[in-house]
């Protein structure tokens, strides 16, 4: 199993996070207003409380370019 650094891929990735999860929320609740880099923000600590900083991830998951 490959291993992925959760915070590094948030932080990497995370333009693309903040809009998937504004589109999310106002998927759900359209009439909502959300300031998305807070919401990123209460996220990412929500990942830190549920995941290690490094993951195990099944090898299938993972493409080494």
């Amino acid at each position: 199993m490959a291993r992925i650094n959760i915070e590094g891929l948030l932080d990497d990735l995370g333009p693309q996070m903040r809009s998937a999860l504004e589109m999310a929320v106002k998927e759900i609740l359209p009439e909502a207003e959300v300031d998305k880099m807070e919401l990123f923000r209460a996220f990412k600590r929500a990942i830190k409380r549920k995941c290690a900083t490094w993951e195990r991830v099944p090898d299938n998951h993972v493409d080494a370019e």
